[in-house]
């Protein structure tokens, strides 16, 4: 436990860091290309742990890691003003305007070219994501069941979504609380129309409706002394039932044993084109240090791997950042709107604890999970609050609409409110992230 903190702690340490490098150095090369003048690159708020000089900048790291800053000449409208050409409010608004959003536009450019990256080299994930969506179970009771849906039907339509893909259609549902979409389904070559409502579940509150992909239950392994292996199963047996019910999610057999609680199952096989019945009695056994009901079966993990050509990989990776930040902007609005739990934002330590569990999971998880984040540092950055580098933005276009600036006055208000938000987000955030990390449902 005391190690995965650590090392979740460290790993968050190192990826905020890379980000905010980049946003950073965003800012920092656009105001050197003006001329404008940098006093302090620092990463990190706070107290400064190691620093060096180089010209008129001063480059440090500083003792919080969770942000970081650019000090121009001139940035700061409360100061005196000298009027040099290198002072950053003596540019043209438009030259302000590329510093400040060069910040964010390192942010989006780097998530863009982390997943062409994996996506040219190597980057796997579930091939049931990119298969139609085809429902292989449901859960007793679960919105999907109230709606009808029965294990084998394949969706037709989500909502706007037509013939979409599992990854589609989990999107939407992880993004929607509450709120009936439009359904069809194919069943028995029948269309049929439904509507479905997802319910919040887990520590995030994101929508779930309880159903699962089709994933054929072809038996990879069987162990030797389980009931599976006594019964004359063998690997590259499919089941395709238990007792009358048809089965169309091999890794939903699991559920199938634990909720019946060690009662004899009656398991249909197919085996090369033909059906034949076994009985087996599951045994109650240790799994990781979990003790589970089990016959001593596994199904594979069917994954699919991309090396595509940089061209396809670019655009695979355009498509990917473009529906994470249509999602993004769903969720913004739908908890501004309260229409979902903002339970779904998460801080440092949310953050700290997905790095940590993408690192585990191997190098190209935790790519993909930078890459995310990163885009949505990009986004929030551009956001119209103060202090933001949206805020910035939103008081330049002002000032270009009245073609004057605002007096300090206003700025300094504008600023100081910023910061009171900012205080009470990270407070709120910090405060949800212990609430889901202590009592995660």
């Amino acid at each position: 436990m005391l190690g995965s903190l650590v090392t979740d702690a460290l790993v968050v340490v190192v990826v905020l860091g890379f980000m905010i490098f980049i946003h950073e150095l965003g800012h920092f090369m656009a105001a050197k290309s003006f001329g404008v003048r940098v006093l302090v690159f620092s990463l990190g708020f706070g107290k400064t742990l190691l620093h060096f000089k180089h010209g008129d900048t001063d480059y440090r790291i500083s003792a919080l890691p969770f942000g970081g800053y650019v000090k121009m000449v001139g940035d700061d409208p409360s100061e005196v003003r000298q009027g040099e050409a290198g002072e950053f409010l003596s540019q043209p608004r438009w030259r302000r305007f590329v510093i400040v959003v060069m910040g964010p536009a390192m942010n989006v450019l780097l998530a863009v070219l982390l997943l062409t990256g994996l996506y040219k080299f190597h980057f796997q994930r579930p091939a049931y994501l990119e298969q139609p969506a085809r429902v292989g179970d449901v859960d007793a009771g679960s919105p999907a069941a109230q709606a009808g849906i029965q294990a084998g039907d394949r969706i037709v339509r989500l909502g706007t979504l037509q013939g979409p893909k599992w990854e589609d259609v989990e999107l939407r549902i992880f993004t929607t609380v509450d709120e009936a979409i439009p359904l069809q389904i194919e069943r028995d070559g029948q269309i049929l129309d439904s509507s479905i409502t997802p319910r919040a579940k887990g520590p995030n509150r994101a929508g779930d409706v309880g159903w699962y992909p089709y994933w054929p239950g072809i038996i990879e392994t069987v162990e030797p002394g389980f009931p599976a292996s006594k019964a004359g199963l063998k690997p590259g047996d499919e089941i395709v039932g238990i007792g009358e019910r048809k089965v169309f999610c091999g890794p939903c057999v699991a559920y199938t044993l634990q909720g019946d609680k060690g009662k004899p199952e009656d398991l249909v096989i197919l085996r090369a084109g033909k059906e034949f019945r076994a009985q087996v009695q599951p045994i109650f056994s240790d799994v990781t240090g979990e003790k589970r009901w089990r016959i001593g079966i596994s199904f594979p993990n069917q994954m699919v791997v991309r090396h595509l050509p940089w061209g396809q990989a670019l655009a695979a990776s355009l498509e990917d950042n473009v529906q994470h930040c249509r999602a993004t902007f769903d969720v913004l609005g739908k908890i501004l709107s309260r229409r979902m739990s903002a339970r779904s934002l998460s801080g440092p330590i949310g953050i700290a604890q997905l790095s940590g569990e993408a690192y585990r999971a191997g190098i190209p998880e935790l790519l993909y999970l930078v890459s995310f984040i990163s885009l949505q540092l990009g986004i929030f950055n551009l956001l119209p609050i103060p202090v933001l580098d949206g805020g910035v933005i939103l008081l330049l276009l002002v000032e270009g609409i009245l073609r004057r600036d605002l007096s300090t006055q206003v700025k300094e208000r504008f600023v100081q409110a910023g910061i009171v938000f900012l205080l009470l987000l990270a407070a709120f955030v910090m405060y949800n992230d212990l609430v889901k990390t202590l009592k995660p449902y």
